[in-house]
């Protein structure tokens, strides 16, 4: 199917830039406006860089990898006229602590967190100062971002072979563009195949509770110029049984070293499906992604979020709302990274 991809069109999601003023800000897409307004923030606080991570405003395991490192960056900008000393490191650490602890489940953002410590550890010790480190960090943290997107990218190429012509994709959350600094991962991989013509449309699960896939995938795609059906969640088993999906693609927020992903609630149910009706279910994610220090998924952190994302509160009624499932690796047909495709079993050689 040809149809026009205008990836022009899709914001940068997240972006530490110089103020007039020289002083490092981050500006991100505030996610949780959309679909109805495309809205940018910009703080040079990174207590409000935590914040926005918590609440979801930036959400997506890249992007907010990149995000704790540019709260670490923004931190030492505030202290750049501080002595490089004991105490200094001491707060780095307390600091870096938070910022990682935000969300338990993605590890990029505590992969992120650790990139730009040790970046600052080793300005220290060369016997750089406060200021000198904060300009090595703004730096650090540039240089994660061209490389998400440079990953993104070769994740989209290596995905994009594994798919037929005349693909019609079936994803389940968001792990589009708007998961990462630019591109995406699964959408990555949908953006890569529309370029070689190779797809038809692009059906994209509501994922309950908070609806990723209606607000943000949906959203993305449509944007983007792909073909783009949304579905509630409990109707992808009618589609497949319909014969309309040709693969499933997803992202992921961590992978297990025995090849088990943690991705969104409602992803474990896909694969599930996806077997039973021979449909390949592809995982895209950068090698950050991967936790090779997790055995397998029972050992990775399930993050359970506000009850009220689920229902309004009543009397007498529990909710349970955590926010990731685990697919066992069995289930998954290729974990494609930025290095190429491989099964799960690969992972651990």
């Amino acid at each position: 199917m040809t149809f026009a991809l205008h990836l022009d069109n899709l914001p940068r999601t997240i972006e530490l830039v110089r103020a007039a003023d020289g002083a490092a800000e981050l500006v991100y897409v505030d996610q949780r406006l959309l679909p109805g307004r495309l809205a940018f923030s910009r703080t040079r606080d990174w207590r409000a860089v935590v914040d926005a991570v918590r609440s979801l405003s930036v959400r997506g395991a890249p992007a907010i990898g990149a995000a704790g490192a540019a709260a670490v960056a923004l931190w030492a900008q505030a202290r750049a006229s501080s002595r490089a000393d004991g105490s200094y490191l001491a707060e780095l650490e307390r600091v870096c602590a938070q910022v990682a602890s935000a969300r338990p489940t993605a590890v990029n953002l505590s992969w992120g967190v650790r990139r730009i410590e040790r970046a600052a550890r080793e300005r220290v010790r060369a016997g750089g100062g406060a200021g000198e480190v904060a300009a090595d960090l703004f730096d650090a943290v540039k240089a994660l971002e061209a490389e998400d997107e440079a990953a993104n990218r070769s994740i989209g190429a290596h995905g994009a072979a594994l798919l037929p012509e005349g693909a019609r994709v079936l994803t389940h959350c968001n792990a589009g563009s708007l998961a990462t600094v630019f591109f995406g991962t699964a959408l990555g991989v949908v953006y890569a195949a529309a370029a070689q013509g190779k797809v038809a449309r692009v059906y994209a699960d509501e994922t309950r509770p908070v609806g990723q896939g209606a607000r943000l995938t949906a959203w993305e795609l449509a944007r983007a110029g792909v073909p783009v059906t949304l579905i509630c969640d409990n109707m992808a088993a009618s589609l497949m049984a319909e014969g309309e999906v040709d693969a499933v693609v997803v992202g992921a927020d961590r992978i297990a070293a025995n090849g088990d992903v943690a991705n969104k609630i409602g992803t474990y149910g896909v694969a599930v499906l996806a077997r039973h009706h021979g449909i390949p279910f592809y995982v895209a994610a950068p090698e950050s992604t991967i936790d090779r220090s997790v055995p397998d998924g029972s050992r990775i952190p399930i993050e359970e979020r506000d009850p009220a994302e689920v229902a309004d509160p009543l009397p007498g009624v529990e909710v349970w709302n955590p926010a990731f499932d685990v697919t066992p690796a069995e289930l998954v047909t290729r974990i494609v990274t930025e290095k190429g495709a491989l099964r799960p079993s690969e992972l651990l050689y």
